[in-house]
């Protein structure tokens, strides 16, 4: 699954064009690597979000099958290592 396709469905970005943008910017990282929006995510990749306003660190649980989770599972599919306010 694509990164920016990943972040829109578990609602860690509300939209895809956002999440585009965010990682054209170079501010999300795969597994230590600056990424781009058409990266491949598996399963145990670390994605890290360096945002103007906070750093999230998680983990890749499952990755999804639909368009779209209920805001309930998303815990399923990610877990979230680290989250500092910057």
């Amino acid at each position: 699954m694509r990164l920016d396709r990943f972040l829109k469905v578990t609602q860690i970005i509300k939209r895809r064009s956002v999440a585009k943008e965010t990682a054209n910017e170079g501010v999300i990282s795969i597994n230590g690597r600056k990424a781009k929006p058409s990266a491949e995510i598996k399963i145990g990749d670390t994605i890290e979000l360096d945002m103007w306003n906070f750093r999230k660190l998680i983990e890749v649980v499952e990755l999804p099958t639909g368009a779209s989770i209920p805001k309930g599972d998303v815990d399923r599919y990610i877990k979230t290592i680290q989250y500092e306010v910057k």
